[in-house]
């Protein structure tokens, strides 16, 4: 057995055991521990925010404010363990004088599901990374984690696995809670999918990335879940009366979103569909202007900025794609370049490898000869995180098929707005058919993440004194809960 495989499978055998002792504590201990890990995190001070800034060439703004949004999830996580609601508690209570069959007794909850293997994500170093949204949502669920480390910010990941692990220690849990893989390889990666202890993977990524894991995942003689969130075009619609009338305040704040941070966001808007109508030749203007004007930036790493450049290389070598503009100030080679590309429909509906996502500031203007053709262009494309739909709201009782072919393809559906930006709140749902995830169900963002690293489980006809404290007659905790289908918080008599 090599170092690394010896290293995997020791860490899982401690996630193992340590699991066997979490998943017994209360949420609300379990809330205090996720609190601790966001002090540990902020105790870390400007190293952090310098090392960031260090790996990755983001600005520090933008460094302490994913920061913040960072310990802000897990507090949310947190705070979501106190209310209790989460674990869904219902009970329908027996009658053993029911005829002609006396009612069993059942009562159901979540309980977590085992240790958690998280990827840590290239574009996100803090808030999706190794005590992103998955380490926090498994946490909170009651299961170990173990992350593997992304290896474009291998300084950064450090620094919060150790923090990780210092709230593990002042917890008096066992270290095997949280563990963390340094190493840049796929072996690893395929290790710790494979081992028959991990329960459940959580991925934020490529679509080659995620599928992969997918795959190994069900090739298992146990095969497990892989939550992935993996690629997205986010496809924005404008329909006429906005294009008419709006269309330079639409086309600079599109510009504004593809372009936002290098264009590196998984909701970065890279599809524009619109039709030739009123305003259009404006619009066109307008988006030129607006893309020429705006200055290249750097990526996070040599590797991701040659892969922009080898795919906008890519799509532009298709004939029937016209460049419309390219930034006149990026010159640096060493910065991404943003694009704007045209096409009509009918040849963008005939090539689907023109629907693939460009990761970085690469946007294609598709162009409709009706606003009927712009519902075959929707209804070409794979799944969505985001759809976005621009419209005055007098247009919109004309377009309920378009909407409903929208809603269709995303997780979250836009109006009047850019879909970069994702707060974290009960609401959000980041996710969408795939290949923008690997279940449309569940969101890798918001408090509602838990899900995905739980199980219902119910008891039959148990006696009080041996039912979890949640399902307990008095309902010691005070939450809400599902009792012969009426939502209450009362005890039951």
């Amino acid at each position: 057995m090599s170092r690394l495989q010896t290293n995997i499978s020791n860490t899982m055998e401690a996630a193992g055991r340590a699991f066997k002792v979490y998943k017994k504590l209360s949420g609300r201990e379990r809330a205090k521990f996720l609190r601790l890990i966001g002090k540990e995190i902020y105790a870390i001070g400007d190293d952090l925010i310098h090392t960031v800034m260090e790996e990755t060439n983001l600005p520090e703004g933008r460094v302490r404010g994913e920061r913040d949004r960072t310990v802000g999830q897990i507090d949310k996580f947190a705070d979501l363990l106190d209310e209790g609601s989460w674990l869904n508690a219902v009970i329908d209570v027996g009658d053993v004088e029911r005829a002609p069959l006396p009612k069993p007794d059942l009562r159901k909850l979540h309980v977590p599901i085992g240790p958690v293997v998280v990827f840590g994500a290239g574009n996100f170093p803090l808030a999706f990374s190794v005590a992103g949204g998955d380490t926090a949502s498994a946490l909170a669920g009651g299961n170990s984690v173990v992350v593997k480390g992304h290896p474009a910010h291998p300084k950064t990941g450090a620094l919060i696995a150790n923090a990780i692990k210092q709230a593990v220690k002042k917890s008096g849990l066992p270290e095997g809670v949280f563990g963390f893989i340094e190493d840049s390889g796929y072996e690893s990666g395929e290790l710790l999918v494979k081992n028959p202890l991990t329960k459940a993977v959580g991925f934020t990524g490529s679509e080659r990335g995620g599928r992969a894991l997918y795959n190994l995942a069900a090739g298992r003689p146990e095969p497990i879940p892989v939550f992935a969130e993996m690629g997205s075009v986010n496809p924005v619609v404008v329909l006429p009366n906005a294009l008419k009338n709006d269309h330079a305040s639409i086309a600079s704040k599109l510009v504004a979103s593809v372009n936002m941070g290098a264009g590196q966001f998984c909701t970065n808007p890279g599809l524009l569909i619109t039709t030739k109508t009123d305003g259009f030749d404006d619009f066109i203007e307008n988006l030129v202007h607006e893309v020429k004007n705006t200055e290249g930036t750097e990526m996070y790493s040599e590797s991701i900025l040659r892969n922009y450049q080898l795919g906008t290389d890519k799509i532009l070598s298709h004939s029937e794609i016209e460049v419309l503009g390219k930034s006149g100030s990026a010159t640096d080679p060493e910065k991404a370049v943003p694009v704007l590309g045209l096409v009509k429909a009918t040849d963008f509906i005939a090539k689907p490898s023109m629907h693939e996502e460009i990761f970085g500031p690469f946007s294609l203007l598709v162009v409709c000869e009706s606003t009927e053709q712009i519902l075959d262009v929707v209804e070409a494309l794979k799944g969505q995180l985001t759809t976005t739909l621009w419209s005055y709201e007098d247009e919109l009782d004309n377009y309920s098929g378009l909407i409903s072919s929208l809603l269709e393809k995303c997780g979250r559906l836009l109006l009047n707005g850019v879909p970069t930006g994702v707060e974290v709140c009960s609401a959000m749902q980041h996710g969408g058919p795939y290949p923008a995830s690997t279940d449309s169900r569940f969101t890798s963002v918001g408090v509602s993440a838990i899900l995905r690293f739980v199980r219902p489980v119910s008891y039959q006809d148990f006696p009080q004194n041996l039912l979890p404290e949640e399902l307990k007659n008095t309902n010691p905790l005070g939450i809400w809960r599902l009792v012969d289908n009426q939502w209450t918080k009362d005890p039951i008599k």
